[in-house]
C-alpha cells in the first residue's frame, strides 16, 4: 500500500460550509486534526476543526501558511481558485488532483472530457459570443438550457430559452460570461452516484440515489434509486471511468439524467461529498465523509453498503419565516434523524440542515420524512 497518513496527523479543509462540517465530524471520529480555511469566520466547518483560519482563497501567503501546518489536503466545495490549489500543492498532498478540480470547475471543460470517455451526455456547444449562440441553437435545437460555465449552482447562472426568439434575453440574463448551451431533456428522474477511489486504485461505489428538485434545489433524496438495475450500474461504470481517467483520489458524485425512454444521461460532477449521499451518515455502513477521509489518507476504502432503503429532505431557510422550527416535533417521529449545520442566519433558500429517515421501503422512508420535516412547522408549544 502507498504512504499512508495515520490517525493524529492533520488534514485541511479548503471551504467552511455543511460538507465540510460533516467530513471533520468524520475525520475526528478516526482521531485526525482538521484545519480549515475559508473567507468568513465561525463557518460550519470551523465550527467543529481544530484551527479555523479566516481569509480568501486568494490570499495565497495564507494558504500556502495553511497547507504547511497539515499533511494533506481536500476540498469542501470545488470553485476554490485555481492559485490557491497550486499553492497548497507546493507545500502538502492534495487531494482529489488539481487535475479533477479543473476539468470540474468549467461546465464545457467537463461536458468535453466525460463525452471524450464515450459516456453519454445532453448535446451542448459552448457559447462566448452572440454569434455562437445563433449557431448553436441551429444544432442544439430548442427548447435550451444557457448555463454560465463556471460557478453555477442550485439553479443559478441559468436561462432557459424556450425557442430563438427568447435567446437575446437569455444570453444577457446572464451578462456575456462564457457560457454552455445544453439540449432540454424530458426526465424521468434524476440519479447521482458517488464514488470513493483510494490512493492504491480500489474504487467502490454507493448504490444510486434518487433525486427531486424544488426550485433547482435538492429536496429529496432516497436510495436506493427507483430504475433499473442496468442503469444503476450503468451510471455506476461511468463514475468508474471517470474517476480511473483523472487518477482520481477521494469523493466524487456523478449526477445523471434518466430520460423517458430510459437513456442515462450525464449531467455534471462534483470534486467532494454531495448532498445527495447526506443520508449515508446514518443508512450505510462507511458514510461518504468517512470514505473521504479514508481515501485522502490511503487508508482501505470501507463498505458502501446500504443497511436500510433511506430518504433525506433538506432543510430550507424558509422554514424560519414564523420563528425558530418545531424540534421536538420532528423528533418525535423515533426513526427519524436530525442533523443541523451550525449557520447562524436562516435565509430563504438556504441549507440549513436535513432530515433523514430509515425503512422497510424507500417509499416508507420518503413518506416518514417528509411528514417529520412538516412537523417543524407546528405551532410550538
Amino acid at each position: 500500500m502507498s504512504h499512508v497518513i495515520n490517525p493524529g496527523a492533520r488534514i485541511g479543509v479548503l471551504g467552511g460550509g455543511q460538507l465540510g462540517r460533516m467530513f471533520a465530524m468524520a475525520a475526528r471520529r478516526l482521531g485526525y486534526r482538521v484545519h480549515t480555511l475559508a473567507p468568513e469566520g465561525d463557518t460550519p466547518t470551523g465550527q467543529i476543526s481544530d484551527v479555523e483560519i479566516t481569509a480568501p482563497y486568494d490570499d495565497l501567503d495564507a494558504v500556502a501558511g495553511f497547507a504547511r501546518a497539515v499533511d494533506v489536503v481536500t476540498f469542501e466545495f470545488e470553485n476554490v481558485p485555481a492559485a490557491a490549489a497550486a499553492t497548497a500543492e507546493k507545500h502538502a498532498i492534495v487531494r482529489p488532483n488539481g487535475r479533477a478540480l479543473h476539468v470540474a470547475q468549467n461546465r464545457i471543460r467537463e461536458k468535453s472530457f466525460v463525452a471524450d470517455l464515450g459516456v453519454p451526455v445532453t448535446p451542448f456547444a459552448p457559447i462566448r459570443t452572440d454569434e455562437e449562440l445563433r449557431l448553436a441553437l441551429e444544432t442544439v435545437g430548442c427548447p435550451a438550457v444557457l448555463k454560465t460555465a463556471s460557478f453555477g449552482y442550485d439553479g443559478k447562472g441559468q436561462a432557459m430559452i424556450g425557442d430563438a426568439g427568447a435567446a437575446a434575453a437569455a444570453w444577457a440574463s446572464l451578462r456575456g460570461q462564457e457560457s454552455i448551451l445544453e439540449a432540454f431533456v424530458t426526465l424521468d428522474r434524476e440519479i447521482s452516484i458517488i464514488g470513493a477511489r483510494g490512493v492504491d486504485g480500489s474504487l467502490v461505489t454507493f448504490a444510486a440515489f434518487e433525486n427531486v428538485h424544488r426550485h433547482h434545489i435538492l429536496d429529496v433524496t432516497v436510495s436506493p434509486a427507483g430504475v433499473a438495475e442496468s442503469v444503476a450500474s450503468q451510471a455506476a461504470g461511468a463514475t468508474r471511468a471517470v474517476m480511473e481517467a483523472l487518477d482520481y483520489v477521494g469523493i466524487l458524485c456523478i449526477e445523471f439524467f434518466v430520460t423517458r425512454d430510459g437513456r442515462l444521461l450525464f449531467n455534471e460532477m462534483a470534486p467532494r461529498p454531495h448532498n445527495s449521499g447526506h443520508l449515508t451518515f446514518d443508512a450505510c455502513r462507511t458514510s461518504q465523509f468517512e470514505q473521504q477521509v479514508r481515501a485522502i489518507c490511503g487508508l482501505p476504502l470501507g463498505s458502501p453498503d446500504l443497511i436500510q432503503p433511506a430518504a433525506m429532505a433538506n432543510i430550507l431557510g424558509h422554514l424560519w419565516s414564523d420563528g425558530e422550527p418545531n424540534w421536538g416535533a420532528a423528533l418525535a417521529f423515533p426513526d427519524v434523524k436530525l442533523h443541523l449545520y451550525g449557520k447562524s442566519e436562516a435565509r430563504p433558500g438556504r441549507k440549513m440542515g436535513h432530515l433523514t429517515a430509515l425503512a422497510g421501503t424507500t417509499d416508507e422512508a420518503r413518506k416518514r420524512v417528509t411528514e417529520a420535516r412538516e412537523a417543524l412547522t407546528k405551532p410550538l408549544g
